[in-house]
């Protein structure tokens, strides 16, 4: 299969995996985001229109009909082709290396039967309505993905993530708003960006760094420090971590306040 032209930042700090979501969870918090290309024997960069993991744990994609993916799946021995999807999760705001982790997803795929694609198509659509899905039969083809490999990559070697454990995780609860909250916070709120970036170590900034927001998830605060020569990741958790988006304002309030004590106290 060949390699995906882009990959995550290289250089990260040490976490704690207490302080972060387990790894199941991350991988299918990337595999929400919609940038996503296939691979197969013959297809290289194939297009996606969309995909998705249900609630039942099927991971179905949605093709064109006359697309390179979908003729590959019907000239295929027994309409089986082993496929590789690749999804990638780009930071929400602008940075110098946007791509946060990349998800390779691989195994077989083959055509949802005539007679389960509506189900499938209405179990796609409780994940990720899309209007794609009223393509379905007509220029579009669902197609499902029997998962035999889950690798993510966050910077660093790939993390292997049983298909199993991976299908049991639900994605963070925060995953959809992530986006507006930190486009929110990058374009009217550079005094709580500032504030947050006061619990950075010294020892990580310096001359000509800049702080910039990287990711919110149930966690905290995920903090990118752009130097000339490089960057470090940095978490900045909240008092404890949250089970719901409802719980987000108040576990925002409760860390800003703490930052505000902790830096009255040091002044």
């Amino acid at each position: 299969m060949p390699i995906c032209p882009s990959h995550p930042a290289p250089e990260r700090r040490p976490q704690a995996d207490g302080l972060r979501p387990g790894v199941a969870e991350r991988a299918r918090t990337v595999a929400t985001r919609s940038a996503a290309t296939v691979c197969a024997a013959g297809v290289e960069g194939g297009r996606v229109l969309a995909h998705a993991v249900t609630s039942a744990g099927q991971l179905l994609l949605v093709v064109p009909d006359d697309g390179d993916l979908a003729t590959a799946v019907r000239q295929a021995p027994g309409q089986d082709l082993s496929t590789l999807l690749m999804v990638s999760d780009h930071a929400p705001v602008p940075l110098r290396r946007p791509v946060r982790a990349q998800l390779w997803l691989s195994g077989w795929a083959t055509p949802v039967r005539p007679a389960d694609q509506r189900a499938a198509v209405l179990a796609f659509a409780e994940t990720r309505p899309d209007a794609v899905l009223l393509d379905v039969g007509r220029t579009a083809q669902l197609l499902r993905l029997d998962l035999a490999e889950v690798v993510l990559g966050e910077g660093g070697e790939g993390l292997d993530v049983s298909p199993h454990d991976f299908l049991a995780a639900r994605p963070d609860p925060l995953a959809g708003l992530e986006a507006g909250h930190l486009q929110h916070l990058v374009r009217d709120h550079a005094d709580v960006l500032a504030l947050l970036a006061g619990r950075i170590p010294p020892d990580l900034t310096g001359p000509g760094a800049a702080v910039r927001p990287l990711g919110l998830d149930r966690f905290g605060f995920r903090l990118r420090v752009e130097r000339p020569l490089g960057h470090t990741d940095v978490r900045i958790p909240f008092p404890r971590p949250i089970t719901c988006a409802g719980q987000l304002d108040a576990a925002i309030g409760e860390l800003l306040c703490a930052v505000r004590t902790a830096a009255a106290r040091r002044s």
